[in-house]
């Protein structure tokens, strides 16, 4: 149950910081303009937009690793100690090859 509220938060978190660093214009447009963003200079003034727009990447960059991290560490399921199948394959030893049974070929050659 809190893994899934966990990973839901995070997905959250991954979409709002996508949507976020696409809205900034770059020195060449951007993708600002297709989304809409070219209009939100307007409402805060073009220096509080990009103010306010590199700030919220910041603290949603921070969010997602801090709770990428807190997930990782503290609430994904852990199975139990289990040797892997590789490991399982060395501790068994191979079965010894044999090689087929072939009558010797004769020593005198057909005349």
């Amino acid at each position: 149950m809190t893994y899934t509220f966990f990973i839901t938060i995070e997905v959250v978190i991954s979409i709002l910081l996508i949507l976020v660093v696409l809205m900034q214009a770059s020195k060449g447009g951007g993708l600002a303009g297709s989304f809409g963003g070219a209009n939100i200079g307007t409402v805060f003034g073009v220096r509080r937009t990009s103010d306010f727009l590199s700030k919220t990447t910041t603290i949603l960059a921070t969010l997602f690793i801090l709770l990428a991290l807190f997930i990782n560490l503290t609430v994904l399921p852990r199975g139990e100690d289990k040797e892997s199948v590789i490991q399982q394959q060395n501790a068994v030893p191979p079965p010894a090859t044999q090689l087929p049974t072939q009558p010797a070929p004769s020593q005198n050659p057909p005349r």
